[in-house]
């Protein structure tokens, strides 16, 4: 199976023999050591016996390189005689002149500027098999001139070492290579050398099962990990088709990184075309169900793709992209493949940067409200403001709301933050009614966000800032959506009650979009429905049901929708509740509304958000009797 190596190979050469740095020992120069060698003397017989029937391979090497004698142990590795091997290069023997490094090293010991030297080298027997050696040499001793040359065969530690590793390596259960093989084998093909001659290019799918813990859950351990079995043999059949087509061009590694998550990386990849063919292949062999002991399950996966330049990528980059980009996959439906979209992804990342920020930005003020009119329909006097909260981000300049409360309700910061906008709110309406004291006083509405009602002791909050500000109850409107407030039972319902009690105007937001629970309605402490602009921004008909302004099916809209408004402003006024009209725009629905009975209206006709300057400047106007 392609995409098991076990790391870089080591340096070969045409015999096939091999070395690696660090199988190479070399020893401090004798100049460093201090040693001197004692005089010479005279070779006893009994050590030219011993070395003979050494079981130990082993040669005598003359200053100059060359075999001076061998023993029996040395000629049976080489299948020739002890004689034969005399006058023989030591080096073309074991094959140190195939490596530079152990070459130097030797030429060292033999010059007398190093005492030993000692590496790992795979030789070739005279039957063509190979065999791991570990070469020593290093000085004869008692001031002879010369080298002893030992050759000690390793093959079997080696090959031990080796299943060890693979072991070390690969996954038991599908036999692939695991996290750490998988992540030594990308650090590697993001190395300069080895994608430079190539396209220069790498890619990933990067694959998660779709419910695979029910399988576990359902059927047991075993069949989940018959079950990724399968996936393996399937994803590895992929890996090898996708590489027939290339001609030299490896199989894409299969790796299972843990649990039900896989990968296929692609190295020297041609393009996202390729990328996509390889994910697609993927999920449609995965599609055929799978026979776990006579039950057939079908699995489907999620696959996140990246295909990219490799200069520049780390593993860790690249690992991240496609982890966000398999999230993707599967917010979007899951049983697809998602390719990896700078945009999209800076967009996440702007997300994940306002959400790291905002509990910050909370305490160093960073924040502001603007309010934006609402308007009697009869008489277009200012009856009240809606507070709309701002965030002046030192990076990304002003933000609207929708870029962040949804973040502010994930991570709760919308307790804090709600706090300090009711609170800001109610202190700026008490101003305005203590500089315009000749002006009946204007209500400040503010939006409540669920979470602010069960997070927190929302009642306690606003009669605490009622009391702080001096402002009227009646003078504050709350403002809930209309899904919240129609499915709002127990402590809400019972928040919105006691508020209600208080003095404080409820409000229903974007009414007509949610439940729309009008019986319910009925039940709930609720003062003010404000219509959802939808149904506003549908008005472009005369009264006699003729289209204004265009093609009514081009707008998409019907005469219906002033009759759906009309109905619920005439079921609002029987309950009690009075109506305000929201995204108001031109002049003639500002007309229609007032006709059918909408009490306040709100929207660009009027004004945009302001501030609170520019809001005082309305109630001098108003004052003044200006328009």
């Amino acid at each position: 199976m392609s995409g098991t190596s076990e790391g870089p190979a080591p340096a070969a050469d045409l015999d096939g023999s091999a070395v690696t740095e660090r199988d190479i020992e070399v020893a401090p120069s004798a100049a460093h050591t201090g040693r001197t060698e004692p005089p010479a003397r005279a070779e006893p017989p009994a050590y030219r016996s011993a070395f003979t029937a050494a079981p130990l391979a082993m040669a005598v090497v003359d200053p100059d390189g060359i075999v001076v004698s061998a023993n029996d142990t040395l000629g049976a590795l080489f299948g020739a005689s002890p004689q034969a091997l005399a006058g023989r290069s030591a080096a073309d023997l074991v094959d140190l002149a195939g490596d530079t490094r152990a070459w130097r090293a030797y030429r060292e010991v033999l010059c007398g500027h190093r005492p030993r030297l000692r590496c790992t080298r795979r030789l070739k027997r005279p039957d063509g098999e190979f065999l791991w050696a570990q070469i020593t040499v290093e000085p004869l001793t008692g001031g002879t001139p010369g080298l002893l040359l030992s050759v000690a065969d390793i093959s079997a530690r080696h090959e031990l070492q080796a299943r060890l590793r693979h072991l070390q390596m690969h996954d038991p259960v599908t036999r692939l290579p695991n996290r750490t093989l998988f992540f030594e084998r990308l650090t590697a093909a993001l190395e300069p050398e080895s994608y430079e001659g190539g396209t220069g290019r790498i890619g990933l799918c990067y694959l998660d099962l779709d419910g695979f813990k029910a399988v576990n859950d359902t059927l047991g351990h075993r069949a989940g990990d018959r079950l990724l079995a399968a996936v393996a043999e399937r994803l590895t059949h992929c890996a090898e088709e996708a590489a027939q087509p290339r001609a030299g061009a490896g199989a894409p590694l299969v790796a299972r990184l843990g649990g039900d998550e896989f990968a296929l990386l692609v190295e020297g990849s041609t393009g996202t075309d390729q990328l996509a063919d390889l994910a697609e292949s993927a999920l449609t062999a995965l599609r055929e169900p799978v026979d776990l002991s006579g039950r057939l399950v079908s699995v489907t996966a999620s696959v996140g793709v990246v295909e990219r330049h490799a200069a520049g990528t780390t593993p860790t980059a690249l690992m991240q992209a496609a982890d966000t980009t398999l999230y993707w996959a599967k917010a979007d439906g899951k049983a697809r493949w998602t390719l990896f979209d700078p945009e999209r992804n800076a967009h996440r990342m702007t997300r994940q940067a306002l959400a790291a920020t905002l509990r910050p930005a909370i305490e160093r003020g960073e924040f502001a409200l603007e309010y934006q009119p609402l308007v009697g329909m009869e008489d277009g006097r200012l009856r009240g403001v809606e507070a709309l909260i701002r965030w002046k981000h030192p990076q990304f300049g002003v933000l609207a709301p929708n870029r962040f409360i949804a973040l502010a309700e994930e991570d709760g910061s919308i307790v804090p933050l709600g706090r300090w906008v009711l609170r800001t709110a109610c202190e700026q309406a008490r101003r305005w009614q203590l500089d315009h004291p000749d002006e009946p006083p204007i209500f400040v509405s503010v939006n409540v966000a669920v979470r602010q009602v069960w997070d927190s002791d929302l009642v306690a909050d606003v009669a605490r800032t009622l009391a702080d500000t001096g402002l009227a109850p009646e003078l504050l409107q709350l403002e809930l959506t209309e899904s919240a407030v129609m499915g709002s039972a127990g402590r809400p319902l019972q928040a919105l009650k006691a508020l209600s009690d208080m003095g404080v105007q409820i409000a229903i937001d974007d009414f007509g979009t949610g439940y729309s629970n009008l019986a319910y309605l009925s039940r709930l402490p609720v003062s003010v429905l404000k219509l959802d602009g939808s149904f506003v921004r549908g008005f472009q008909y005369d009264a006699r049901g003729a289209e204004r302004d265009g093609d009514p099916e081009r707008d998409g809209t019907s005469p219906a929708d002033e009759v759906i408004v009309e109905a619920m402003v005439q079921l609002a006024h029987r309950l009690g509740l009075t109506v305000t009209a929201e995204c108001v725009e031109t002049s003639d629905q500002a007309t229609r509304l007032r006709r059918i009975g909408c009490d306040t209206g709100q929207g660009w006709l009027y004004s945009r958000p302001v501030s609170p300057d520019r809001i005082s400047e309305l109630l001098v106007q108003a004052v003044a009797g200006k328009p």
